[in-house]
């Protein structure tokens, strides 16, 4: 694949040289038993628990794999399973276009007009960026509700936060102005962190990847021009497709993005 088409597959993200900040310290070792973990968990998602439908700007940053990425991404996303991402540059049309419904995703580099067809929607994601997230996952989670994991336990710890879990993973509360919202939320292997709330609803959003005990991908997306639950019509998970596709493969698309030289 040309190196113009490697540029693409890396969602028109320009090379950044900044370092990322240190992702917080999640709470370690044993807590106190947390009864209210339930009704703290229900108030923390109380915004973000009846999204199903979300468009929102994003501009992210952050490295997957060896390679620092930098650039903004349009996106919307509808329950259930259904998605738009659009790698969006400086000046022109979108550079890339993924759409997912039903489980299965297309993706479009427009500039090459290369066209990867009915794959995997979670698989894209993974190699674009390095963190595996289908279309209900990145919904949630732009939403501000982690991976909308309902806790059956929780415990408190000596700085105020509670951990909320559940087997599939767990949700990290944190105190604020009398009640409780979402502080970060995990599930192997993935974490996200919340930060910079407005009315309700997290304006900042890291998510860290990571295999083998390394940081496989650490992203930061910063939300902008967020729509709940708008109707979205069907053509808007609808590929256009070029005149001449030319067809892209999965692992072509895997050897090509950030983390094919890693």
């Amino acid at each position: 694949m040309p190196s113009s088409a490697r540029l693409l597959i890396v969602a028109a993200l320009v090379s950044a040289a900044a370092c990322a900040p240190k992702a917080p310290a999640l709470p370690g070792g044993s807590g106190a038993p947390f009864a209210e973990f339930a009704s703290a968990y229900q108030q923390a998602t109380a915004a973000c628990a009846g999204v199903k439908t979300i468009t929102l700007s994003m501009a992210m940053s952050g490295k997957a794999g060896k390679t620092s990425l930098r650039g903004r991404l349009d996106a919307g996303f509808a329950a259930p399973g259904r998605a738009r991402l659009e790698g969006i540059p400086p000046f022109g049309k979108p550079v890339f276009v993924l759409v997912a419904e039903g489980g299965r995703g297309t993706l479009v580099l427009t500039r090459d007009d290369r066209v990867l067809r009915d794959s995997p929607p979670d698989d894209i994601v993974e190699a674009l960026a390095g963190v595996r997230l289908g279309p209900d996952a990145l919904r949630t989670a732009v939403a501000g509700c982690g991976f909308g994991i309902v806790p059956t336990s929780g415990q408190v710890f000596p700085n105020g936060w509670v951990a909320a879990s559940a087997a599939e993973g767990t949700t990290y509360l944190r105190p604020r102005d009398g009640g409780w919202e979402i502080a970060a939320a995990q599930r192997a292997p993935i974490t996200i962190f919340y930060s910079n709330y407005a009315g309700g609803r997290p304006g900042v959003i890291r998510l860290r990847a990571s295999e083998g005990g390394q940081t496989k991908a650490d992203l930061t997306l910063r939300l902008s021009d967020v729509d709940i639950n708008t109707t979205l019509e069907p053509r808007t998970f609808q590929a256009e497709l070029p005149e001449h596709p030319v067809p892209l493969t999965l692992e072509e698309l895997r050897r090509s993005g950030p983390l094919g030289g890693s």
